[in-house]
C-alpha cells in the first residue's frame, strides 16, 4: 500500500479494530502537540523564575516554536504526500519527542529556546499528517465521522491541557510539561508502526519542493521577530535595525521568488480573489487578538492576582469548553443564515469579553470578574473563529481544486499572526525586561493589551461586514460536512478541509 494514492487505498471502516487504532494514533499525536501549546503560556512565569529569564527570553520560548512551525507547516504537508503520510507522522512524532526531552532537560534559557525551535519542526511534520492520515485511511462513507471524532477528541486534549499543565507545574515542575511528551510519543509510534497503513500522493513524486520559498519565509519571520523582541528587551536601535532590514528584504525576495516559480509554496494568484484576501486579513486580526491575550492573561493571573499555575490554567478552561460546546451549533446556524452574521457578531462578542478583562486586577474575584470575561470571550470565539464560517469562507474564495492549499495558507496565516503578536505586544504595551515579575507593571500592561486585542477583534468584524458577502460563501457552506471545532489556542489541529481532493496538496510543492 505504500505506493497507493488516496483513491486507490482500500477503505478502512471506523468501527473496525484497525480503524479504532488509526483514530487513537492520530488523536494522540495531535493531542500531544495540543497539550504542549496550551500549557507553555501557563508555565512562563515559573520558567522565568527558575531560569532567571527576561521577558524577551520568554517571548522566544513561545516564538521559537511558532517560527519553525509557521515556516514549515505547508512544507510538512507536502512532504507527507511525497514520501508517505505515515512515515512523515512517525518522523514528526519522534522528532517532537526528542526535542521535548531537550526542552525538559534544558539547563538554561538558550538551550530551551533552541529546543523549542526543534519542537516546531516536529510539529510541522506531525500536525498536517494527522488529518491527512484520517482522510487517506478510511472508506469514503466513514471519513466525515472520522474527521469529526478526530477533531472532537483532539479538542478534549486541549481542554485538559490547562488542568494537566497546571498540575505538573505546581507539582513535579514545569519541565514535566515537556517530558510527558516522551511516553506519549512512544505509544503513538508503536501504534503507527503496527496498525496505521501508509499512503502517498503518487503524482507528487515528480514535483520539486519550494525550498527557496520556505527558506526566505523563515528568514523574514526570524528577522522581524528578532527586531521586535530585541526592542522590547531593551536592545539598541542599531542591533535591531539590521535584523529588521534583513527580515523585510527576505519578505520582498519571497514575493519575487513565488511569482517566478512554476510550483510556488504560496501561489500569488490566490490573492487575486478579494474574498480570499479579506478572509485571511480577518484571520490575521482574530488570531493576533487571541495570541496576544492568551500570552498575557496567565501572566496577569499569576503575577498580579497571585494565582498558582493550576489555578491560572483552570481559570481559562471555560474558553476551551465553550468553544467545544458551541462550535457545532454555531456552524449549523451559519448554514441557515449564512456566514456573515456569525463572522461579524462573534468577534464583537469576543471584544466585549476582552473589555470585561479590564476589571481583572489585584484583588479581583474569580466569579465576579474573571469568569464573566473568559466566558464571553469563549462565546465569541465559538461563534466565529473555530468553526465552519471562517473555514468555508476561505474555501469558497478559490476553485474547488485549490481548497486544500487555501486552507493550508489560512492555517499558516493564523500561526504567523500569533507569532508576530507575541513578538510585538510587550513592546507595544510597555512591558520589558523583568517588569513581568512586578504586579503593578503587569496589571497596567495587561489592560493596555486587552484594549489593543479588542480593537483587533473589532477590525476583524468590520472586515467581515465589508468584504464577506453571503452569496459568495453560502453555497460552499451548505456543501461542507457538519463542522467541528477548529482549535488554534496553541499548537492545534489544522483547519478542516471539507471536500478536499487528494491532489490539492500537490500544489504546495
Amino acid at each position: 500500500m505504500t505506493s497507493e494514492s488516496v483513491e486507490s487505498a482500500p477503505g478502512i471502516r471506523l468501527s473496525s479494530a484497525r480503524g479504532r487504532w488509526i483514530l487513537a494514533c492520530v488523536v494522540l499525536a495531535s493531542g500531544m502537540a495540543m497539550l504542549d501549546g496550551t500549557v507553555v503560556n501557563v508555565a512562563l512565569p515559573t520558567i522565568g523564575r527558575d531560569l532567571d529569564a527576561s521577558l524577551s527570553s520568554l517571548q522566544w520560548v513561545v516564538n521559537a516554536y511558532m517560527l519553525t512551525l509557521s515556516a514549515l507547516l505547508l512544507w510538512g504537508g507536502a512532504l507527507g504526500d511525497r514520501i508517505g503520510r505515515r512515515r512523515t507522522l512517525v518522523l514528526g512524532v519522534a522528532w517532537f519527542a526528542v526535542a521535548s526531552a531537550l526542552c525538559g532537560l534544558a539547563p538554561d534559557q538558550g538551550v530551551l529556546i533552541a529546543a523549542r525551535a526543534l519542537q516546531g519542526v516536529g510539529g510541522a511534520l506531525l500536525t498536517p499528517g494527522s488529518l491527512a492520515l484520517v482522510r487517506s485511511s478510511y472508506c469514503p462513507e466513514d471519513q466525515s465521522r472520522a474527521v469529526g471524532a478526530w477533531s472532537g477528541l483532539t479538542g478534549v486534549a486541549g481542554a485538559l491541557g490547562p488542568f494537566l499543565g497546571g498540575y505538573l507545574i505546581d507539582g513535579p515542575g514545569w519541565r514535566w510539561i515537556f517530558l510527558i511528551n516522551v511516553p506519549l510519543a512512544a505509544v503513538v509510534l508503536l501504534i503507527a508502526v503496527r496498525h496505521v497503513p501508509e499512503s502517498r500522493e503518487a503524482e507528487a513524486a515528480g514535483t520539486r519542493f519550494d525550498m527557496a520559498g520556505a527558506t526566505l519565509a523563515a528568514l523574514c519571520l526570524v528577522g522581524i521577530s528578532y527586531a521586535l523582541i530585541g526592542s522590547s528587551g531593551g536592545a539598541s536601535a542599531v542591533s535591531t535595525a539590521l535584523p529588521a532590514v534583513l527580515g523585510v528584504a527576505a519578505g520582498v525576495a519571497f514575493v519575487a521568488v513565488e511569482h517566478r516559480r512554476a510550483n510556488p509554496m504560496l501561489p500569488p494568484s490566490l490573492f487575486r480573489s478579494r474574498l480570499f484576501s479579506a478572509a485571511n486579513a480577518m484571520t490575521l486580526c482574530l488570531y493576533a487578538g487571541i495570541g496576544g491575550i492568551l500570552f498575557l492573561l496567565p501572566v496577569q493571573l499569576q503575577i498580579a492576582l497571585g494565582y498558582s499555575a493550576l489555578e491560572a490554567g483552570m481559570a481559562t478552561l471555560p474558553i476551551t469548553v465553550l468553544m467545544l460546546l458551541l462550535s457545532p451549533r454555531a456552524g449549523d446556524l451559519a448554514r441557515r443564515v449564512g456566514p456573515t452574521p456569525p463572522l461579524v457578531a462573534g468577534p464583537l462578542i469576543a471584544a466585549v469579553g476582552l473589555l470585561l478583562m479590564l476589571r481583572i486586577q489585584p484583588g479581583s474575584s474569580y466569579v465576579a470578574d474573571v469568569l464573566p470575561a473568559v466566558a464571553v470571550l469563549g462565546l465569541g470565539l465559538g461563534m466565529s473563529v473555530f468553526v465552519a464560517p471562517l473555514t468555508a469562507t476561505v474555501l469558497a474564495s478559490v476553485e474547488p481544486g485549490r481548497a486544500g492549499l487555501a486552507s493550508g495558507v489560512n492555517n499558516t496565516a493564523a500561526r504567523i499572526a500569533q507569532l508576530l503578536v507575541v513578538a510585538a505586544l510587550p513592546l507595544a504595551v510597555g512591558l520589558s525586561g523583568d517588569a513581568y515579575t512586578q504586579p503593578d507593571s503587569v496589571n497596567t500592561s495587561f489592560h493596555r493589551a486587552a484594549l489593543g486585542c479588542a480593537l483587533l477583534f473589532a477590525l476583524g468584524s468590520a472586515t467581515a461586514l465589508v468584504f464577506i458577502r453571503p452569496a459568495a460563501v453560502r453555497p460552499r457552506l451548505e456543501e461542507a460536512p457538519k463542522p467541528q471545532c477548529r482549535s488554534h489556542l496553541g499548537v492545534a489541529a489544522p483547519a478542516l478541509e471539507p471536500g478536499t481532493h487528494k491532489r490539492n496538496r500537490r500544489k504546495v510543492l
